[in-house]
């Protein structure tokens, strides 16, 4: 055990130590606070206006510190779901470089376990990825809170620092499958751009993912970091929307608080059908099953003894 310990306590500092590694694995998670900064905030305003001029006579019950918190968290979220996918991919590039420089010679050369040489590089970017997550869910929260209060109790952020793990552990897995196919450095690294500009997309950073097609919907969804972003946002959202629903007092029917979860994606659409939060949970326990036995036979001969 020690020397599995050893070994991902090694490929947590390659990371760790590598302030370029750092910056550029929260790239996407900085990119979407830039836009939000830029432009991003009056879209997800535009789109909240929408929804109060579709449900009319309500628009004055709303508090605009409650529509404040709701864009803010918005934000947040949105960053959380770039970084779950971002950062344990660029953890596990670690894989890669050490098979270029033939250093995966020198590890299996090692009395190490070869499920303890596979378990160390999923060890180390799952917690990279729970840290970096866990981080800026801690600062946003801290941030919300200074700015009129974050509207959450206690369980509520403990589910979401668990949807974080979950979340940290499925996209290392479903990423440690893809690992193999790189042989170089430089084409994990493009892969990575390509990554980085797609996965603001795929979450639903940039745009609300239901206001893509049905079928582009259905793709964006097969990712359980889709599902996860989804989680989250059930989760830090519970606040805010109790308040909208304190306002309204039950004025409209409920149709405000179901108009803001259809606009801004509270539930996951795969194949024309609206998963709930807890299937959404089993989609991703799943899917992490199945990246970790597709990773298993993966590596099976890869760190075989030279």
């Amino acid at each position: 055990m020690r020397k599995f310990i050893g070994l991902t306590k090694r490929n947590l500092l390659i990371y760790f130590k590598d302030k370029g590694a750092i910056v550029f694995s929260l790239l996407t998670s900085l990119i979407v606070l830039v836009l939000y900064l830029l432009f991003l905030k009056g879209t997800y305003q535009d789109a909240f206006d929408s929804v109060l001029e579709e449900v009319q006579g309500i628009g004055m019950l709303i508090k605009s510190e409650d529509v404040e918190a709701f864009i803010n968290v918005t934000l947040l979220i949105g960053m959380m779901g770039s970084a779950m996918i971002t950062v344990p991919y660029s953890c596990l590039t670690t894989i890669v470089k050490d098979r270029e420089s033939r250093i995966d010679y020198d590890i299996s050369a090692t009395p190490i376990k070869r499920w303890q040489i596979i378990l160390s590089y999923f060890t180390s970017a799952a917690v990279s990825a729970c840290i970096m997550t866990g981080f800026l869910l801690t600062a946003g929260l801290v941030i919300l809170n200074l700015n009129g209060g974050i509207l959450l109790e206690a369980v509520d952020i403990l589910k979401a620092y668990g949807m974080v793990i979950l979340g940290s552990v499925s996209a290392t897995g479903f990423f440690m499958t893809m690992m193999p196919f790189f042989k170089t450095s430089q084409s994990s690294s493009a892969f990575f751009g390509m990554l980085s500009a797609a996965s603001g997309f795929v979450i639903g950073a940039y745009i609300p993912i239901s206001e893509f097609s049905e079928t582009v919907q259905t793709v964006c969804n097969i990712f359980p970091a889709t599902h996860v972003t989804v989680a989250v946002r059930n989760i830090l959202m519970r606040g805010v929307m109790d308040s909208f629903d304190s306002s309204i007092g039950g004025l409209d029917g409920g149709v405000f608080a179901e108009s803001i979860r259809s606009a801004f994606t509270f539930n996951a659409r795969m194949f024309g059908n609206d998963l709930g939060m807890r299937q959404s949970i089993l989609y991703i326990g799943a899917f992490t099953l199945v990246s970790i036995i597709i990773m298993i036979f993966a590596y099976s001969k890869t760190y075989r003894r030279k």
